[in-house]
């Protein structure tokens, strides 16, 4: 068996489902407190939808590491590649920081979108400045993360 190899499947899988977790998380935060404020004021429609998805990048940064891997790894290309477990374990790391990172700001971000989509229901000229902004700050780290696995997958690991 290639250990090597399965280790290499595992953090694209870490990658993904770790940061998938946390946009859904973030999103089902940030979803309750919308639909709420929906059901009373439906001409903020466009504000709440904003701040609804933005949890879910994070997903989207894992999937894009995910893929980064499958494609270091060459299985689009026919052969994969043959890992050693030392470099199966480099890859199984390099996929953690972005699997973290977006478990935990996916999180985190769902609940400032729920209180900027509070703060907009009273107050719709703060929609952008209280909930975008602050969510965009915790944004950042999950950036931080995917750039850290996307650096350590092509620089730190040769295949």
């Amino acid at each position: 068996m290639d250990y090597g190899l399965a280790l290499a499947f595992a953090g694209a899988a870490f990658a993904t489902f770790l940061s998938g977790i946390g946009s859904s998380i973030g999103l089902g935060i940030s979803g309750r407190s919308a639909t709420g404020i929906l059901s009373e004021k439906p001409e903020q429609y466009g504000l709440m939808t904003l701040l609804v998805v933005l949890p879910s990048t994070q997903g989207i940064y894992g999937l894009v590491i995910s893929l980064f891997v499958m494609i270091k790894i060459n299985l689009f290309g026919g052969d994969l590649a043959d890992l050693t477990l030392a470099q199966g374990l480099m890859i199984f790391g390099a996929s953690l920081p972005v699997g973290i990172a977006g478990l935990f700001s996916g999180i985190h971000q769902g609940k400032i979108c729920a209180g900027g989509i509070q703060m907009a229901a009273k107050r719709p000229e703060m929609g952008v400045k209280a909930g975008v902004v602050y969510a965009a700050m915790i944004e950042f780290y999950a950036i931080l993360g995917f750039l850290v696995s996307f650096l350590l997958i092509f620089i730190g690991v040769t295949v």
